[in-house]
């Protein structure tokens, strides 16, 4: 009986769809005319008509229109470095295609994280169907012309254009946790930048966003925080040709990787295929031998960049000339200004963007690639505005120029370092957009990469006195050559070629370290640093530090600009005061320290190389040395001088935070820096390793490390004649007692680890509270202790004081 039903249904859905007339599910071409008899006409890769009167937007697309790359960006952002959004910051390409589904028709993203790269169609369907892919957008057809696969179809487009496709919206809740969506009354698409090429279409619209509005950070910058109004640019692009040649990427190539499952591979192989990221670079000539190219890449700088900072950035990216040639390929980079009346986000140009925020932040360059081969088909770079004038204030810092006999000369000095480091900032960054990753071991060998984070390699003169003359290196390095040459260039056989050019890099003592093993407090790789310098990291901290207390000495009225209100001399001072900070960043990896490599299999017997005991132990005393009254406490001179913030100026996230409002808090600073210091020691992967590698006679011990902290804070007598350190001394006590418990409740650290410490911190409270020259503080750091030991899980350590950003430097 239910299959009779069923049967019956069948047959009744059938007649329905027979009885509709023929016509019902096509528009009818002569419709097209009247559609579009008041638009603007633009032909190119697909056409536009534009309908000013009613802000409407009509593209023609066809079954021929064929694959075609989706990109978003910025044409005006926000404004924030902690929400993002900057002007001409980008979304990496999709890969669309308009498909036809009776009378509608679909813009779909296709799956292309998972293919099956096999001549077996069958094959290729079975991954298709295993995989969803996107639609991003539907509409009715509104008129069609032509036949077959000439046909075309007129659709309404004005709904996608005015959607967030950049994800405005999902960043600032993400950052700002505010929600926000499009008003479309209050949004609108802009005629008069819509543009069609034979290649590419660009569409642009002005977005208005409404929201509650009470988020800091939308805050600092917006004019009405309940709405935010920015102009979304999208590009279609014809996608490329078949003749990109892809490049498998290896984990030593110092590039991005894309990475793709490829469900065809043989059983004995990865599914897991990476491809190098590049631009396709062709040569006039064939072959490995020296060519100039076909069609050379060419970085645009923003025409709104000033002088001195134009010639500087342009000087800068132009490195890379010498990186190509060497590879064999002649003439085949430059960067020039932004030719008169070109937009900068048509996806036919590279661009590098100089970009302006409320507060100074992050550079970075970016490059949106072929999600089908790794074939970069454009690289965006974004440079903050306000670094080169927070690197002139360190300078200023340095140097203390002003009301001194050669002021003049040493304020051009501490320009020039700014400018040196201007070029290298914009050689890194057009690095990324060439698909170039970080190295953060090349310091070791100096030079060694400006893919680097480079810290002002600061020097003292035969006199004493502070020098920043060769503060920064001028062009790229070994690494940039090797890398560049292994991503782009020409051999006669691929794999046999690299594996040779990888093998001769290793020998010249070419390391390398990616972000993932380095950006965290914890990391192992002593070479894989952030803003150190120099290849003996013991040797250049301890450089740093005689630098550190010359510049403090000297620091004062003579750092600030005589227009500058005095209260700014406490923001100035925070990159003096913490001058040390990322060099001992570095000697604190020394500290169960783990040094390898990046490599195949079939390269070399990959092993790993603890750091000796007798350099830990050396790193130890330095750590511990930062901890010092002698260390944290500043000059008396120098603190008379710190007057708080004026009226009409406001205390800045770039100063230490005060419990003395509105005085400069010397201690809560000294706090804060000792805290950051305990953190790096305590970190628990450091820990866990210490444990691991102490067994052998020569191993730097857990106990060893426990017991000198102990000494250190607790045992020696303060030594120092300002009237601050027995404070600052006693902080340090307190703030070493809370870091330890912290430790030992990470749930990152090893069991029988913290067996270890929980002895430790018995052993600790005993000998604090029997100590004989027993003082509130004694008292007090027992009290904290016997509170944890009652209730170890409930028990919660102080929050830390807040350490002023560092990065970037």
């Amino acid at each position: 009986m239910q299959k009779l039903k069923c049967l019956a249904l069948s047959c009744l859905f059938s007649a329905a769809f027979a009885t509709l007339p023929a016509d019902a599910a096509a528009p009818k071409t002569d419709s097209w005319t009247s559609s579009v008899q008041q638009a603007q006409h633009q032909s190119g890769l697909f056409d536009l008509y534009w309908n000013a009167d009613k802000n409407q937007l009509h593209i023609a697309v066809g079954a021929n229109t064929g694959p075609l790359l989706l990109g978003a960006s910025l044409a005006q952002g926000l404004g924030s470095n902690d929400v993002g959004l900057d002007r001409a910051s980008v979304r990496e390409f999709r890969l669309v295609e308009f498909r036809r589904y009776g009378n509608k028709v679909l813009l779909i993203q296709p799956n292309q994280r998972f293919i099956a790269d096999s001549e077996s169609a069958a094959e290729r369907q079975t991954v298709a169907e295993g995989f969803a892919d996107s639609v991003l957008w539907a509409g009715e057809i509104i008129a069609t012309t032509g036949n077959g696969d000439q046909q075309r179809w007129l659709l309404d487009f004005s709904s996608f254009v005015l959607s967030d496709q950049f994800g405005i919206a999902t960043q600032i809740q993400q950052t700002d946790g505010n929600a926000y969506q499009i008003d479309a009354l209050r949004s609108v698409v802009l005629g008069e930048e819509l543009k069609s090429h034979p290649e590419n279409i660009e569409l642009e619209a002005l977005l208005t966003f409404a929201g509650k509005g009470d988020g800091k950070f939308v805050g600092d910058v917006a004019m009405t925080n309940s709405a935010l109004t920015m102009r979304q640019h999208l590009s279609f692009i014809k996608a490329p040709d078949a003749g990109f040649k892809p490049r498998a990427y290896h984990p030593y190539s110092g590039g991005f990787v894309h990475n793709r499952m490829d469900f065809a591979q043989p059983l004995d192989s990865a599914l897991l295929q990476p491809l190098q990221v590049r631009f396709r670079l062709e040569k006039i000539n064939p072959g490995p031998a020296p060519s100039k190219v076909k069609k050379p890449i060419v970085f645009y700088l923003d025409p709104g960049t000033p002088e001195p900072v134009r010639s500087a950035l342009l000087d800068g990216a132009n490195w890379w000339k010498t990186a190509f040639e060497k590879a064999g390929f002649i003439d085949a980079f430059r960067t020039e200004v932004l030719p008169e009346g070109v937009d900068p986000t048509d996806s036919r140009y590279n661009f590098i963007a100089w970009t302006h925020r409320a507060t100074r932040g992050w550079s970075y360059g970016a490059y949106l690639h072929d999600p089908r081969t790794g074939e970069i088909i454009r690289g965006v770079v974004n440079l903050g505005s306000q670094r080169v004038r927070h690197d002139i204030l360190i300078a200023e810092g340095l140097l203390a120029p002003y009301g001194k006999a050669n002021e003049a000369e040493l304020k051009n000095e501490a320009q020039q370092m700014a400018l040196a480091r201007l070029r290298q900032l914009s050689a890194h960054e057009v690095g990324h957009a060439l698909g170039l990753n970080h190295n953060f071991a090349a310091s070791v060998q100096g030079n060694g990469s400006v893919m680097d984070y480079p810290h002002p390699q600061v020097r003292l003169d035969d006199t004493g006195k502070i020098r920043l003359d060769t503060a920064y290196d001028v062009g790229v390095g070994a690494w940039d050559d090797y890398i560049v040459k292994h991503a782009y260039g020409v051999f006669e056989n691929d794999q046999q070629d690299l594996l040779a050019l990888r093998r001769d890099a290793r020998v010249a003592g070419l390391q390398y370290m990616a972000d993932a093993d380095v950006r965290f407090i914890g990391a192992a790789n002593p070479h894989g640093n952030l803003w150190d310098f120099g290849g003996d990291t013991l040797q250049t901290y301890d450089q740093l530090m005689r630098i550190r207390g010359i510049a403090l000495s000297n620091f004062g009225r003579h750092a600030l600009p005589p227009t500058h209100s005095t209260g700014e001399l406490q923001t100035r001072l925070v990159p003096i005061y913490l001058l040390h900070r990322y060099q001992l960043e570095a000697v604190a990896r020394l500290i169960g320290g783990v040094s390898y490599a990046y490599l195949n299999a079939n390269e070399t017997e990959a092993r790993l190389q603890p750091v000796t005991g007798d350099q830990q132990r050396l790193a130890l005393q330095r750590m511990l040395q930062a901890l010092s009254p002698q260390t944290l406490t500043l000059p008396d001179s120098l603190r008379t001088q710190l007057l708080p913030v004026a009226e009409g100026y406001n205390r800045t996230r770039e100063a230490f935070d005060t419990r003395t409002t509105p005085m400069f808090d010397p201690i809560s600073a000294a706090e804060a820096t000792a805290a950051y210091t305990l953190d790096m020691l305590l970190a628990p992967e450091r820990l866990n390793r210490i444990a691991e590698y102490q067994h052998g006679n020569d191993s730097l011990r857990l106990g060893t490390v426990f017991n000198q902290l102990y000494e250190e804070v607790w045992e020696k007598r303060v030594r120092d004649d300002s009237p601050l350190a027995p404070a600052i001394d006693r902080t340090v006590k307190l703030t070493s007692i809370h870091k330890l418990i912290a430790s030992y409740q990470s749930p990152k650290l090893h069991e029988t680890v913290k067996a270890e410490l929980w002895q430790q911190l018995k052993t600790w409270q005993k000998e604090i509270a029997s100590d004989r020259r027993r003082s509130a503080t004694h008292e007090y750091a027992a009290s904290i202790l016997e509170t944890f030991f009652a209730a170890p899980a409930e028990f919660k350590p102080r929050a830390d004081y807040r350490l002023p950003p560092g990065s970037p430097i």
